[in-house]
């Protein structure tokens, strides 16, 4: 971990000695005695000390020169931010949707090595990396006690090509390890498990930082760890030794003041919080909380807010370490040595304990007073998008007839009561609840909220209230712990009498992995165009990621899923009207069954008992359980690539030369199409393929011709190895819609990846028209409106991006780590510029479009962009290039960051 030997660090007078309670000693890069020479070092962020501390012990004269400590050291809470940080992380962590790709990239990368006649060892992960398999599982069976066997046997039967490719990198990497499934949610797994604090390393200490091929890696910061989410690709190149490069960023103060009032949850708070800093429009940006409301708040609960960063839009949402923290360590096993190393380091680098008002600098200040958070739900499209609890039936009966441009669902108002019978003899209405999950990382992490729901649960099974027969329930915790205390408190019986039985250890619901519902439910619901609801304890509702069929989706704690299944549709008003009727007919309101703050603090103990958490981890390695054990994977330094629909290698080195494009190269686009215009918020749910994936589309069209069975086809997630299914699906979402199209009829606008393909303006799919313009040697270009991108970290977002012969995005803006991964894979990122829009330009679809950057690519610099109508007239205007640090032009000219990556290592 220390510098070069070829070079003098300057600042080699920081490297000082301390000592831990029982008087260890050990080494470390000091920032107070940075600050000896940069005063103002002493006023940053804690967040942003941390990352200074890895810029100042990397910095080698190479990748991390002096004048990057010294930037970031002198760092000012709104000067304008030009400068660019090289953060070097401990370590990497990755989902299995995610990390599948990666090791295929990696795979595909000791390929070439190979070819080229080089060790395929010089790719290796220079970083220790872990792969928790959470994403796979899926609910089949739900609200039976065999409903986790059953569940976990099938996801093995479907992904056992998968999970033999994970044991081969576990083999053929030295520094790859895997959680197998069945252990838990990986946000969840690395708060009790991975993450260990501080790290030492000859003699060195250093604390623990990371990024992960998941947007919600955020929820580390909840501890005190500085990471966020990126893509397979940045993750890719972290784990080769490159920094994470981003540009300095504005450090948002968030100061909580009071505390919460009884009956509201941390999912409430969190609600609050993310509409709050949408508000403050945050994204890029670090958020770092202080003040004595922060302090009051328990380690699980600061993890919930940590989560929802991606939803709020910030990189970050950072927690100091202050005793909340070593208490969270001690309650989760973590062993007193390295508590107490843990503590004697933060408190030497004068970054223990939560900080007050005017300690520290911020770029500005918001302040909350958690006494004013109220019970509340967020829906039916989006995260930020928060309802008081009583306020949820108003605001669906007003949606549900309200335009779609005003974020409503187009349906006559009529409607909304009236009863529509299925062939099994059940009733469905509008705003029926047909899918009730407790599920997600955000959540399930948390003990207070998960006693909670068994609490309440309890109580309503003994008032005899049950769950609405249409209602698909599960519970899918984030740990094994969850089940371990809720068995304890002897509250799990009473969830399962509900129907939230133990369906799986893994992201579910939230992820899409909700299951199907009854066919006779998809036909009264497609056959009416229905708008029925689900309730999650998850952290994304975005449109047909829950369910293709359900198109109200809300964000709730895991007492309120509980309460909706009860009470069956979102049009009940869960504060003046009763949740259900009970013994004797008689009413049951929410007051009387929702579960006291002291009540749940009683049962806490049974959450946190470090010796279930050691022996629970203990069995990663030595009882991993009987379904992996069978799990065989093959042997040697390289992949052998079978034949498979599953994995196949990457398609990104096929034109791989040890010399770089030449830098002169062109770097415009010439004459490019139009392959979709998008309105605003399209998110990379829009984008990546995700969720089930239908016979007729090109992806289950290629599958069948390769002897796929439908039942068979699995998810897109499950084959993101696969380049062949994942191209077919990107751009493929049933709610995305092309305004290139025409309105139908009734004025709605067509749904579905579709495009016209120009210039016939012939109806195909996307994937065809691609196809169709590549094999014409016919670059295209997408344009949208905001928030391009947001969502989840999916790589292949943009690898779907490229693979289509899409050169360029213009957008209005964009979110972070899409507009990374385009650049990532060669794809140009260009914003309009203030009232500029592909709106009020009055495009079409049939325009001819040219992109002409500045020659040198500088960051952030003018672009021209040339509009040539079908009249022959022309028009330009001035967009912004948002390749936006000098390393993202480098690795925009090598083709990607993975060729710019690869020719470093092999160049060794």
């Amino acid at each position: 971990m220390s510098p070069s030997s070829r070079f003098r660090h300057p600042f080699a007078n920081t490297l000082k000695s301390f000592r831990t309670a029982s008087g260890k000693s050990g080494r470390l890069y000091s920032l107070p005695a940075l600050a000896r020479q940069f005063p103002t070092v002493s006023r940053l962020p804690h967040s942003l000390r941390i990352v200074l501390e890895s810029v100042l012990r990397h910095c080698d004269g190479e990748r991390v020169l002096p004048e990057h400590v010294k930037q970031l050291a002198s760092w000012q809470p709104n000067a304008p931010r030009t400068d660019e940080v090289p953060f070097t992380v401990a370590r990497v962590v990755l989902q299995d949707f995610t990390g599948v790709p990666l090791l295929a990239d990696l795979a595909a990368m000791r390929s070439v090595a190979q070819r080229l006649g080089q060790d395929p060892k010089k790719i290796e992960p220079l970083v220790p990396v872990d792969l928790v398999v959470d994403h796979s599982v899926t609910v089949d069976h739900y609200g039976t006690k065999n409903a986790l066997d059953l569940n976990m046997r099938l996801e093995f039967q479907r992904n056992k090509e998968r999970y033999q490719f994970m044991k081969w990198g576990m083999q053929a990497f030295d520094t790859f390890g895997v959680v197998p499934p069945g252990f838990g949610i990986v946000h969840q797994v690395n708060l009790e498990h991975l993450a260990r604090g501080v790290h030492l390393k000859g003699g060195l200490y250093y604390p623990d930082t990371l990024v992960g091929t998941d947007s919600h890696t955020t929820m580390i910061n909840g501890i005190g760890v500085v990471g966020w989410g990126v893509g397979g690709i940045e993750a890719e190149a972290a784990m080769l030794g490159q920094p994470v490069y981003f540009l300095t960023p504005d450090v948002v103060g968030f100061e909580l003041t009071g505390r919460l009032r009884e009956g509201c949850t941390a999912t409430d708070l969190v609600l609050t919080v993310t509409e709050i800093l949408r508000r403050h429009k945050v994204v890029g940006k670090f958020v770092e909380f202080f003040g004595e409301g922060t302090a009051s708040l328990a380690l699980p609960d600061r993890a919930t807010i940590a989560n929802m960063a991606p939803e709020y839009g910030a990189t970050m949402g950072f927690f100091p370490v202050d005793e909340k923290t070593l208490d969270y360590f001690r309650g989760t096993g973590r062993s007193k040595a390295e508590i107490e190393s843990f503590e004697a380091y933060f408190r030497a680098q004068g970054l223990f304990g939560v900080p007050r008002r005017g300690e520290i600098d911020y770029s500005q200040v918001v302040t909350l007073d958690l006494g004013t958070v109220a019970p509340s739900l967020a829906g039916p499209k989006r995260p930020q998008d928060r309802i008081e609890l009583g306020q949820v039936a108003a605001q669906f009966s007003s949606l549900f007839s309200k335009p779609n441009a005003e974020n409503g669902f187009n349906q006559p108002a009529d409607q909304l009561d009236r009863v529509f019978p299925t062939t099994s003899g059940i009733d469905i209405r509008n705003g029926d609840v047909l899918i009730a999950a407790i599920t997600s990382c955000t959540n399930t992490s948390n003990p207070g909220v998960l006693l909670a729901a068994g609490l309440l649960a309890k109580k309503a099974v003994e008032a005899g209230l049950k769950v609405k027969p249409h209602v698909k329930t599960s519970l899918a915790p984030g740990s094994r712990i969850v089940t371990e205390y809720l068995r304890e408190t002897g509250l799990l019986p009473y969830l399962e009498k509900l129907g939230f039985a133990l369906a799986g250890y893994g992201c579910t619901t939230c992820i899409g992995n909700a299951g199907d519902l009854t066919p006779e439910l998809n036909e009264v619901i497609t056959r009416n165009d229905l708008v029925c609801a689900a309730v999650l304890s998850g952290n994304r509702n975005f449109e047909a990621r829950i369910h293709p069929n359900l198109k109200a989706n809300f964000l709730a704690s895991p007492p309120l899923v509980v309460a909706y299944a009860i009470a069956g549709n979102v049009t009940r008003d869960l504060m003046t009207e009763p949740v259900g009727t009970g013994k004797g007919g008689q009413p049951v309101f929410l007051g009387d069954i929702w579960p006291g703050s002291d009540e749940i603090h009683a049962l806490m103990k049974h959450a946190m008992k470090g010796k279930a958490y050691r022996d629970n981890y203990a069995q990663v390695r030595t009882d991993p359980g009987a379904l992996w054990e069978k799990i065989k994977g093959g042997t040697g330094h390289t992949y052998r690539w079978p034949a498979s629909t599953y994995i196949a290698e990457p398609p990104f080195f096929q034109r791989f030369e040890l010399q770089p494009p030449a830098a002169d190269g062109q770097v415009s686009v010439q004459g490019a199409r139009i392959m979709a215009l998008f309105g605003d918020s399209i998110t990379t749910d829009h984008i990546s393929p995700a969720g089930s994936i239908k016979e007729s589309s090109p992806a289950g069209q290629w599958l069948t011709a390769h002897g796929v069975a439908k039942a068979d086809f699995n998810s897109y997630g499950a084959r993101r190895g696969h380049h062949e299914v994942m191209m077919r699906g990107t751009f493929a979402n049933v709610r995305i819609k092309n305004l290139m199209l025409p309105p139908q009829a009734d004025g709605s606008r067509v749904e579905g990846g579709l495009t016209l393909f120009q210039p016939q303006g012939e109806t195909l799919s996307i994937y065809d028209a691609a196809m169709r313009y590549q094999a014409q040697g016919v670059p295209t270009v997408v344009f949208a409106g905001e928030e391009y991108g947001t969502g989840s970290s999916r790589d292949w977002a943009a690898k779907g991006t490229q693979l289509l012969g899409i050169r360029a995005v213009v957008a209005r803006s964009f979110e972070r780590i899409h507009r990374s991964n385009l650049v990532g894979m060669g794809v140009l990122p260009l914003q309009f510029r203030a009232g500029d829009s592909w709106e009020s330009l009055g495009l079409t679809g049939s325009e001819l479009i040219d992109v002409i950057p500045h020659p040198d690519l500088l960051p952030q610099s003018d672009a021209t962009l040339r509009i040539t109508r079908a009249d022959g007239s022309v028009h330009e205007i001035t967009v912004t290039l948002r390749i936006d640090t000098p390393v993202e032009v480098a690795y925009y000219r090598a083709g990607g960051i993975l060729p710019y990556v690869l020719r470093q290592l092999l160049a060794a």
